[in-house]
This record gives structure tokens, C-alpha cells and sequence, in this order.
């Protein structure tokens, strides 16, 4: 099984200097410790698995790594983006922890990865 890493990216600020710190996790680990990731951004590296676009001026873009629990919902990572990309592309997703994103209408997510960009892997 093909596991790619999630790096997890904390920047404190100070007079305009940051401190890195990074830690890689599996999409699985991202998922099940969203919860302290809230408002960090993240990194990850998977295959694009399904793709809506231009759902209320965005696209959804759902990406997995081979991590995880498909009954539990802990193999997938739902990336919210301007950009797009296709199904079967390998791709490099950056964007925004947001946990508990409800648009209404039955529409709500225990994770998402908001404001993305998507760079697919060559």
C-alpha cells in the first residue's frame, strides 16, 4: 500500500519571524486528529478520487492516500478550492483545517480543507 505523508505546517510569528514546525501524518491521522488541526494548514499528497465543480463558487476535491477507514469515513480528505483537478490525478493539496462545516441543506463535513490550492504531481 502506497501511503503519501500529510505535513502539518505551525507557524508562530515574532517581529515578522516565524518558527517552522512540521510533523507528516497519513490522511487517516489528519482525520482523526482534525480536532487539534482546526485553522492550521496542512499539506497532503494523494489521488484525486472525485471532483464537483462549481458548488456555491467552489470546487470540491476529495483525495486519498491509501490510509485509513472507508466505513469509518477516515480515508478521505475533502479539499475546497478555486482550482480543480481530475479524477486520477496525483496531486500536492495546501489549505486550511476547518472541522464541522455545515452550508446547510444537509450538507456538512467533520473536516475540510478549505481555501486550497492544488498543484497536480508530475
Amino acid at each position: 500500500m502506497r501511503i503519501f505523508s500529510v505535513v502539518v505546517a505551525a507557524c508562530i510569528g515574532s517581529l515578522g519571524l516565524a518558527s517552522f514546525n512540521a510533523v507528516a501524518e497519513t490522511v487517516a491521522a489528519l482525520n482523526q486528529n482534525k480536532a487539534g488541526l482546526a485553522g492550521k494548514t496542512v499539506s497532503a499528497q494523494g489521488k484525486v478520487v472525485k471532483v464537483n465543480n462549481g458548488i456555491m463558487g467552489r470546487n470540491f476535491v476529495h483525495v486519498q492516500d491509501g490510509s485509513g477507514d472507508a466505513a469509518k469515513g477516515t480515508n478521505n480528505l475533502i479539499v475546497t478550492s478555486k482550482q480543480t483537478a481530475n479524477v486520477g490525478d496525483q496531486v500536492t493539496v495546501s489549505g486550511v483545517v476547518v472541522v464541522n462545516r455545515d452550508f446547510g441543506a444537509g450538507y456538512s463535513y467533520p473536516l475540510l480543507i478549505e481555501e486550497a490550492s492544488i498543484t497536480p504531481k508530475k
